[in-house]
């Protein structure tokens, strides 16, 4: 049986308040990616929740990443806040070409957050993921689901991520404390998105 990885990271890396507290006075801002990634396993892209980026943006951040580096990737909020999730082929096809391939072995799990107002329908949800991609690139693809609606917090919602291999994200948040917290295991692998601020630890 071979050890699990346990890898820590950040929610996106341009960040005003950070500079001068986790980024030294000495990093310029274009190089923050690369400082950042020096000191930590793994960074969820945030921007590809708003909007897509070419692929040259794409081999920019692999190449300026060490080389056992992954990339977590928030999915377009386009192909999850929908009315009818399985309606959603011309979203998922435009946020999924626009290069997550090109970073190649550091592409870790797609984030897919859905809004609060979004409750579970085991129907159209199971139509969204059957629509998910199994590979990209030629290599598995791994999927997240950040839900955020206490409807979620049954056994035919674990079940269906189970089938489909999905992880649910274990999400806290100071600020919402009436997110659902689920810990299941669904996939064989495990997402955390731990969403705190401390004014009394530098680091926040």
């Amino acid at each position: 049986m071979s050890n699990g990885v346990i890898r820590t990271g950040i929610g996106g890396w341009t960040f005003e308040p950070w500079r001068g507290v986790f980024f030294p006075d000495t990093v310029k801002q274009k190089d923050e990616l690369k400082y950042a990634s020096s000191q930590l396993t793994s960074i969820e892209i945030n921007g590809t929740y708003y909007s897509t980026f070419k692929p040259n943006s794409w081999m920019k951040w692999r190449d300026e990443t060490p080389d056992d580096f992954v990339f977590a990737v928030k999915a377009s909020r386009y192909c999850t806040n929908r009315k009818v999730l399985s309606e959603n082929n011309d979203s998922l096809e435009k946020f999924l070409t626009q290069g997550l391939e090109e970073l190649g072995d550091k592409l870790g799990p797609i984030n897919w957050q859905f809004m609060a107002t979004k409750k579970f329908d085991p129907v159209d949800f199971e139509g969204f993921l059957k629509l998910l991609p199994r590979e990209i690139g030629g290599r598995p693809a791994r999927h997240a689901l950040e839900v955020r609606s206490p409807t979620f917090q049954t056994q035919a919602f674990y079940d269906l991520a189970a089938k489909y291999g999905a992880a649910i994200v274990y999400a806290v948040d100071d600020e919402a404390p009436e997110w659902p917290r689920i810990d299941e295991p669904t996939a064989d692998f495990t997402y955390a998105r731990l969403m705190s601020s401390r004014e009394d630890e530098p680091t926040g």
